[in-house]
């Protein structure tokens, strides 16, 4: 699958970056920018969300796979790789695929294993919004939003990639029937019986429960040569809610 991405190009060693779930490349801009004074720095829309092709299939041997291909495509040997939340997932998956791609791992705020179910809300939401309603606003999609999604930062996130059809009403950039239908591929756990043994820094929001420390064996125990760093006042959207701090730590462990 060819992925649709953005490029910002700088000085130093490949950077790749993916996004999380419902998210798209776009919500990493801001800071590709930034990492673009030291690296040559590459945003992925993973497959079903953003402007990448949308596909029945969504579990992460397939995005890793989507990687690699990715990576061929543009003649890029080995690069850092990070990922954030879903994208966390992928990027563990692809290192543990093929380590001798991946120089270096930056994990954001995900761990290795299996999670409950957190998104019934979100589906509930996403299911009922009338988007075909060629009278609709965008400000009355966010109002019927809050009837199943109270946050007005995850409404946000979520309207993101909202798009106004020509003819009147909307549609999700990502493919929300793939998404549902496979949900529980996405929050399955990281198979074992492997490891990376390159360096690997996990980071973590300090609000955030997705790395309990209980989760820091199961880390470990793929990833040994890894180190996690807690980020104080930041929840699941590191990236969005302290980005300087997010920026250095990064670039703390690239260097």
């Amino acid at each position: 699958m060819q992925l649709f991405y953005k490029e910002y190009p700088g000085p130093g060693k490949p950077l790749i970056i993916m996004h999380g779930l419902f998210g798209m490349l776009d919500n990493w801009h801001n800071l590709a920018r930034k990492f673009a004074e030291e690296y040559h720095v590459f945003l992925l829309d993973l497959r079903n969300h953003g402007q990448s092709p949308h596909s029945d299939a969504i579990n992460y041997p397939l995005m890793a796979d989507d990687l690699w291909e990715f990576m061929n495509q543009q003649g890029i040997s080995r690069a850092y790789v990070l990922g954030h939340s879903m994208g966390g997932k992928v990027a563990m998956e692809f290192a543990l695929r093929y380590p001798d791609k991946c120089e270096k791992l930056v994990v954001v705020d995900i761990a290795p294993v299996r999670y409950k179910p957190g998104h019934n809300d979100v589906f509930e939401a996403l299911f009922h919004l009338d988007i075909d309603n060629t009278q609709k606003t965008r400000k009355e999609l966010d109002e019927d939003m809050q009837e199943w999604i109270s946050d007005f930062g995850t409404r946000q996130f979520l309207l993101k990639s909202l798009v106004r059809k020509e003819e009147g009403g909307y549609y999700w950039k990502f493919n929300l029937p793939a998404i549902h239908k496979h949900y529980d591929e996405i929050i399955a756990e990281i198979p074992g019986n492997r490891s990376f043994k390159h360096p690997t820094l996990f980071i973590r929001g300090s609000n955030s429960p997705y790395i309990k420390d209980d989760y820091r064996r199961a880390i470990a125990e793929l990833f040994p040569d890894s180190s996690l760093v807690t980020i104080e006042g930041a929840g699941h959207w590191v990236h969005a809610e302290k980005p300087r701090e997010l920026i250095g730590t990064v670039e703390q462990f690239l260097r």
